[in-house]
């Protein structure tokens, strides 16, 4: 039985597949899904679990190569969101892009992990190093 760490079994599942330049999207509650793209879905009530809260969880055992953002989130969100965001992605090369530009990229992804957060285009995705 595990004791520490991550100790749900599909997101433990879809960690350990993730490889060399693979991606992993963490999402907001509002994040359209896609057909034939895996995802886990923790939401429970607003803004349980966030998504800052599963990359907190995930960083422990995934090395983060580079990361993407909707540029749009810059502009819905206050400078102390902001600011949690970036150093919550410390020593990752984030790059933030439209958020059109950014949903393209899902469809490539290993997997999705979606949370109740309510933040607007709270979104990442993740490439492991």
């Amino acid at each position: 039985m595990l004791v520490r760490g991550i100790l749900n079994p599909h997101i433990n599942s879809l960690l350990a597949r993730v490889r060399h330049t693979n991606t992993l999207v963490i999402a907001d509650r509002g994040f359209p899904s896609w057909p034939g793209l895996e995802t886990v879905d923790l939401s429970l009530v607003d803004d349980l679990p966030r998504v800052l809260d599963v990359l907190a969880a995930i960083r422990e055992n995934f090395v983060v190569g580079a990361a993407w953002m909707a540029e749009e989130f810059v502009r819905e969100n206050d400078a102390p969101t902001v600011a949690r965001f970036d150093q919550a992605l410390d020593g990752v090369r984030l790059t933030r892009e439209p958020h059109d530009e950014f949903k393209r990229r899902v469809p490539t992804a290993t997997g999705l992990i979606r949370t109740g957060d309510t933040t607007q285009y709270a979104n990442l995705i993740l490439e492991s190093a």
